[in-house]
C-alpha cells in the first residue's frame, strides 16, 4: 500500500525541495545534486519514491514534474511561504498578537519569511534599534509609528531633517503629550519643516512601535497578555519594506494631521 502523499512530499526534506527545483521545468541529475548539496547515491532512492508516486519522471539523466507533481508543487508554493515566517521563530510569533494585522496584509505575511527575531540582550524595553538609528540617517524617507516616547527622539528626527529626510509619524494620544511637554520647541520647529509630517491616531494601535526606511522594516509586537518586550522584528528586501509601508498607509487614513503645537 502506498503512503499518502502529504507524507512522500513532507517527510523528507531532499523529496520536497527536489520537487522544488523542478517548478519551473524539467532539471538535469546534476543539477539536483548541486542544489541539494548531496550524493547521487543519497538523491536516487527519494526521486525513485516520487516516481512511484507519479510526482515525477525520468529521461536520460532528465527529471521532471508529472501534471500531478506540477498541480500539487504549484498549490505547495504558496503554503511553504506562508510557514516560513512562522518556522524562523516560532515561538516568537506564537506568543504575539498579530490581530492587528489587516487582513489583506496578513494575507501577505508571507512577504516577510525573510526576517528575523531581534532579541537584544543590553537594550532597555524602549531603547532603539541600532540598524534603525544608523539607516534613518542616510535614508532620504522615514516612517514610523509610536505607542511610546524616547528622549532621542527629538535629536534623531533633527538629524534626518537637516538631511532634508521626508519624515512621516503617527503617534498615539500619549506621545503627542509627551512632544508638546518633553520638547515643545523642538517640535514647534518641526512642525514648520516641509519635510516633516505628524499625525497622532486615537484608536487602539495595536502593537508597539514600527520603523520604515529605505533599508530597514521593523516591527515590535506586543505579546498576547498585552505585555511589551524587547524583541522586535526587523527586515529588509523591497518586499518586505512594502509591507511596511502599507501597515503605514492603513493607519494614516484614519490619523489626523498636527500642524501647530
Amino acid at each position: 500500500m502506498k503512503k499518502r502523499l502529504l507524507d512522500i512530499i513532507f517527510a523528507s526534506d531532499k523529496r520536497r525541495n527536489a520537487l522544488l527545483l523542478l517548478q519551473n521545468g524539467p532539471q538535469k541529475m546534476d543539477y539536483l545534486l548541486k542544489s541539494l548539496e548531496t550524493t547521487r547515491n543519497a538523491i536516487l532512492p527519494q526521486m525513485k519514491i516520487l516516481e512511484e508516486h507519479y510526482l515525477v519522471f525520468h529521461y536520460d539523466n532528465n527529471y521532471e514534474l508529472t501534471s500531478i507533481g506540477k498541480l500539487i508543487v504549484d498549490d505547495m508554493v504558496p503554503l511553504l511561504n506562508t510557514i516560513e515566517p512562522f518556522d524562523n521563530d516560532v515561538d516568537y510569533w506564537g506568543t504575539h498578537d498579530i490581530d492587528f494585522i489587516p487582513p489583506h496584509l496578513l494575507n501577505r505575511l508571507d512577504t516577510l519569511r525573510k526576517c528575523e527575531v531581534i532579541t537584544p540582550s543590553h537594550l532597555g524595553m524602549y531603547d532603539l534599534d541600532e540598524k534603525i538609528l544608523q539607516t534613518s540617517l542616510i535614508s532620504k524617507s522615514h516612517y514610523g509609528i509610536l505607542t511610546f516616547y524616547h528622549y532621542l527622539f527629538p535629536r534623531l528626527i533633527s538629524n534626518m531633517l537637516s538631511n532634508n529626510a521626508d519624515v512621516h509619524m503617527i503617534v498615539s494620544p500619549s506621545v503627542l503629550d509627551k512632544f508638546r511637554t518633553e520638547c515643545p520647541s523642538e517640535f514647534e520647529k518641526f512642525l514648520q519643516s516641509e519635510f516633516f509630517h505628524f499625525y497622532v491616531y486615537t484608536g487602539n494601535i495595536g502593537f508597539l512601535g514600527l520603523a520604515c526606511n529605505d533599508y530597514y522594516f521593523m516591527l515590535r509586537l506586543l505579546k498576547n497578555n498585552g505585555d511589551s518586550d524587547i524583541n522586535r522584528i526587523l527586515c529588509n528586501g523591497k518586499g518586505a519594506l512594502e509591507w511596511g509601508m502599507e501597515l503605514f498607509e492603513y493607519y494614516l487614513k484614519d490619523s489626523t494631521s498636527i500642524t501647530e503645537i
